[in-house]
């Protein structure tokens, strides 16, 4: 007679639900309120995590465009890493992340939060951030700024410098 003894937790981990993974790839998301769109998102890969919270990963990179009423462009937002947390309406945007606004105002930051709940700060971070306009360079250690990106609050704000606009790229 042969008998073998296993462990009750390998037991149970035998049928313990698994969590499952939906990929979906050259995705486009459009955000509405209502009737209006607000924003129009693409990503070459999307993988929805069902367990133990809703989450969706964008782990090759992620654009959007944010809308105005008219649905005209107000700013772009681009990042080669996006997690968002369904049950917070919070996207965690990470590694090259750069958001530019209509007239060129551009945020480049490795760390980024977009919160749709924090109307007029949808956009915020504590890690180091450089904002570039036509004629200067804002460097600083965080900043919230509104989704159009038509202004912005920087923490810590310093090294402004004036850049000719013939330097810019």
């Amino acid at each position: 007679m042969i008998s073998c003894e296993n462990k009750r937790e390998d037991i149970e981990s035998l049928f313990k639900h698994k969590s499952g993974v939906e990929t979906a790839k050259d995705v486009t998301i459009i955000y509405a309120i209502g009737a209006n769109v607000k924003a129009k998102i693409t990503a070459p890969l999307m993988l929805r995590h069902v367990d133990p919270a809703p989450m969706v990963e964008f782990p090759q990179t992620i654009h959007a465009d944010f809308l105005d009423s008219t649905q005209k462009v107000e700013s772009v937002l681009n990042a080669r890493y996006a997690k968002y947390f369904e049950n917070e309406s919070k996207v965690f945007l990470k590694d090259s992340v750069v958001v530019f606004n209509k007239i060129g105002d551009t945020l480049f930051c490795q760390e980024l939060y977009w919160d749709r709940r924090k109307t007029g700060h949808e956009f915020y971070t504590d890690k180091p951030v450089r904002i570039r306009t036509k004629s200067h360079i804002i460097d600083g250690d965080g900043l919230d700024a509104p989704q159009d990106f038509k202004s912005w609050h920087i923490i810590n704000g310093r090294g402004i410098v004036r850049v000719p606009n013939t330097e810019l790229p």
